[in-house]
């Protein structure tokens, strides 16, 4: 009977040791995955805000779906301008002198493809719907025009669940990040690049993850 007592504290001190280290390693990893999953998620959103601001540079909008957005991609191209001052003297009738002009004048000196641009050799844009590190999930994607001071404003929004990134993670520490408010990380539920209720195209994370984006 001593000895099965004796085995049964033995295997209590590992349960409660085990438990122990699990309640120190846990939060220490999931920052870890966190914060590595998080960087490729928001590079990935800022492929579709890069995309997102050309496609309002040349059409005035901003695309409402990731299928125009990406056909945008292949086929259109941005205007290589140039732009100059000009000044000569002219007779003003009015006066009845001659009075000196300016002008800018902006010359177009060629065209390159949107693609060209913003990812130059890489085919990664075709994929930019698609949430990394989740199976096949994508991000939500919505755009419009909002009003503000009496006028009228493009404005789009993308925006991914944090459930959905950190999927396979202990779920206390998903519901705790789901609530978090600080500087230094992302606050809220979801990851959000843009907004569909105020004229803005940054995202809902900290510099952080600016400096740290990979090329």
């Amino acid at each position: 009977m001593k000895t099965g007592i004796q085995i049964v504290l033995w295997l209590l001190s590992i349960f409660f040791a085990y438990k122990i280290y699990r309640s120190v390693n846990d939060p220490i990893q999931f920052e870890k995955i966190k914060k590595e999953r998080y960087a490729k998620v928001i590079d990935r959103m800022k492929d579709i805000r890069d995309a997102q601001e050309a496609y309002r540079a040349v059409t005035g909008r901003f695309a409402n779906d990731f299928n125009s957005l990406i056909q945008f991609v292949d086929t259109a191209e941005f205007a290589i301008t140039q732009q100059r001052d000009t000044s000569w003297v002219e007779f003003d009738p009015v006066y009845q002198i001659d009075m000196p002009r300016e002008k800018k004048i902006i010359d177009t000196l060629g065209f390159i493809g949107v693609k060209d641009s913003l990812f130059k050799d890489s085919d990664s844009y075709k994929n930019m719907m698609k949430v990394p590190y989740t199976d096949g999930v994508e991000f939500s994607m919505q755009a419009g025009t909002i009003n503000r001071s009496g006028f009228t404003a493009a404005v789009f929004e993308a925006k991914v669940s944090k459930d959905a990134i950190l999927k396979d993670q202990p779920q206390d520490l998903v519901a705790r990040e789901k609530q978090i408010i600080s500087v230094d990380d992302v606050n809220g539920p979801e990851i959000i690049v843009g907004s569909m209720n105020e004229v803005k195209t940054t995202g809902n994370w900290p510099m952080i993850y600016d400096s740290n984006r990979e090329n």
